[in-house]
């Protein structure tokens, strides 16, 4: 048996409330982070995205080379990173720490040799620094807050300009960067400045809602742009790729496209009101795609040729991945459920599910035999999914739930179901199988056989074997528990089915004869968060905090395909997408699909 990775279906940029985010593009990808994670997402084709985890810390900010060949991403601890992007194998080029806090911003010069960081530090807010060695090219100075923004221009001679919470702007002359001047046009926080791909221009945006121009070689004030201006402070701007105009994001939930020369607003887009539509980042491509970012994490995609609306929303998860399962039906490839309440269906692109979703983490989803699909929240709410909205009834539960299945809804550590059978799983190490008989539940047997709370059950999908997995009672975990969920439901009244342990051990049972067939499976080092069973009910994948997926034999118990590292902060769901394809979701939001070869 053999895995290759196949395609990433990627997270949507972590956003904070009050701050800007920065995202920037290289070609037709549009690069953002969120978590520890950096993402290098293709509008053209999200299939060929690329996330790169390589960061310790929560990362920041990063920017691709001019050259294409590298990217540089930074973290809260003031580290950046640079990795090269050609081939699958990101290689590290070098670390640096840069400043002793959170980086804010950065950039690269046009030779993609200098970088400049910018951010919160305690004896400096900037550092400038050769991508190769990390040795110094000059001082960014002048600035007593911290540093929000920084832009240099590509073009020689050097010039680079910062913007920070004192309300200024410092000019700096290159290379070796040096203090040139400050400029004092803001009134408020500057939160961000950018030069025009020319060079003959920058300008700066910030929470006074103005905006100004400014000459690129000399840093001189060219004017202020006041007609139709923003109501909300202004969180990012970029230029376009002919340097002829820019676009501008703010907290009043509009994005404007200003031309340079006349000064004035050409088109204002609405994006709707309240928070969640609060813009606090964009970016413009070179392939003419305005990119800008909600504060709910959409990513609004603006042909300028059209001034009413996006040309399209991209939709993804925001927070970890809790839940995910196939779809029942053949309009949508997975549903997923997040950490934040949402739940999210994919076919070719995220969609929400509509209707009135739960108010936080979504503990698990599970579909029945007529295809609609049923999630619980924390918000101790049991919700029914038609098509792809939620019907409006919803069932309270009474006490937070922790899993559920297509027969009945109960509240022990785990829960799988086949046809008439029901297995509950609970942290007193047991595996407890009941007959349900359409009125009632009537327990039949218990199995032993788990070393700690059973985590995760998933019956086979002909009803004959049951997987069980578990968490060691010697390891402290988190008490969130992301349950299997069996999507197979079968009218035979017996099952095989599998169960997971605490200490990242899979015992398989016979639910037929009630016997333990093998305890074999044993590699995880963590909570077993999902099982899943391939269509012929021969294989089990299991997928762990300990970030790792598993597929398991059932014919031959010691053979196993081990994916390493396959989510980042841990594995939360595994499912099959078909023969052949598993998909793995978890913490850092992300969809990852593996190709599976079994061997004879």
């Amino acid at each position: 048996m053999s895995f290759k990775k196949g395609v990433l279906y990627p997270c949507n940029p972590a956003t904070t409330r009050g701050e800007p985010t920065k995202i920037s593009s290289s070609k037709d990808k549009v690069v953002y982070t969120n978590g520890r994670s950096v993402i290098l997402r293709d509008l053209k084709d999200p299939a060929i995205s690329v996330a790169y985890n390589g960061h310790v810390h929560t990362a920041t900010v990063a920017r691709i080379a001019p050259s294409g060949y590298y990217c540089a991403s930074a973290d809260t601890s003031g580290t950046v990173r640079i990795w090269d992007t050609v081939g699958e194998d990101q290689t590290l080029k070098g670390e640096y720490k840069v400043i002793s806090g959170r980086v804010k911003d950065l950039e690269w010069d046009g030779d993609s040799k200098r970088i400049i960081a910018v951010g919160d530090g305690r004896d400096k807010f900037g550092h400038a620094f050769m991508m190769d060695t990390g040795s110094s090219t000059g001082e960014i100075i002048g600035h007593a807050k911290t540093i929000n923004a920084v832009s240099i221009r590509h073009q020689r001679p050097f010039r680079a300009a910062t913007a920070a919470d004192d309300a200024s702007i410092v000019f700096h002359q290159g290379v070796p960067f040096k203090y040139d001047k400050t400029i004092k046009t803001h009134t408020k926080f500057v939160q961000d400045v950018r030069y025009a791909p020319s060079g003959d221009h920058f300008a700066s945006v910030g929470s006074d809602y103005k905006i100004f121009v400014y000459d690129g070689k000399t840093g001189d004030t060219l004017g202020e742009f006041t007609d139709s201006p923003h109501s909300g402070s202004i969180m990012a701007c970029s230029w376009s790729p002919d340097s002829k105009s820019f676009v501008t994001s703010a907290a009043d939930c509009t994005v404007k496209l200003w031309d340079v020369e006349t000064k004035k607003a050409q088109t204002t887009w609405t994006l709707g009101s309240g928070v969640n539509h609060q813009q606090v980042g964009n970016t413009w491509t070179a392939g003419d795609s305005i990119v800008s970012l909600s504060m709910s994490g959409d990513l609004n995609v603006f042909d300028k040729r059209v001034g009413d609306k996006p040309a399209r929303v991209l939709c993804a998860p925001q927070k970890a991945i809790t839940a995910a399962l196939k779809s029942p039906s053949s309009a949508s490839t997975f549903i997923v459920g997040t950490a934040d309440g949402r739940v999210l269906t994919f076919s070719d692109d995220y969609e929400y599910v509509g209707g009135d979703a739960h108010g936080s983490f979504v503990a698990g989803l599970g579909a029945s035999p007529s295809g609609n699909v049923h999630s619980v929240g924390f918000d101790d709410r049991l919700r029914e999914i038609e098509g792809r909205s939620y019907i409006p009834a919803s069932f309270s539960t009474a006490a937070q739930p922790k899993a559920v299945a297509p027969r009945r809804q109960v509240y022990p550590s785990a829960i799988a179901a086949a046809g008439s059978l029901v297995a509950v799983g609970g942290e007193d190490q047991k595996v407890r199988l009941y007959s349900w008989d359409g009125k009632a539940l009537s327990e039949s047997a218990t199995l032993d056989g788990n070393k700690g709370a059973v985590s995760a059950l998933a019956f086979s999908p002909d009803g004959t074997l049951l997987a069980s997995g578990d968490v060691s009672p010697l390891l402290a975990f988190p008490l969130s528990i992301n349950p299997c969920l069996d999507p197979h439901t079968s009218q035979t009244p017996f099952a095989r089915h599998a169960s997971s342990d605490s200490s990242g051990k899979i015992v398989l049972y016979n639910a037929v004869e009630r016997k333990t067939v093998t305890t074999r499976w044993s590699f995880h080092s963590g909570r077993i968060h999902s099982l899943a069973w391939s269509a012929d009910g021969q294989h089990c994948a299991s997928g762990s905090l300990d970030t790792h997926v598993y597929v398991w034999s059932v014919a031959k118990p010691m053979k196993n395909i081990a994916v390493k590292n396959a989510g980042p902060g841990g594995v939360h769901a595994v499912f099959w997408v078909k023969d052949g394809e598993l998909a793995s979701a978890g913490a850092d939001g992300c969809v990852r699909v593996w190709n599976i070869t079994f061997h004879a």
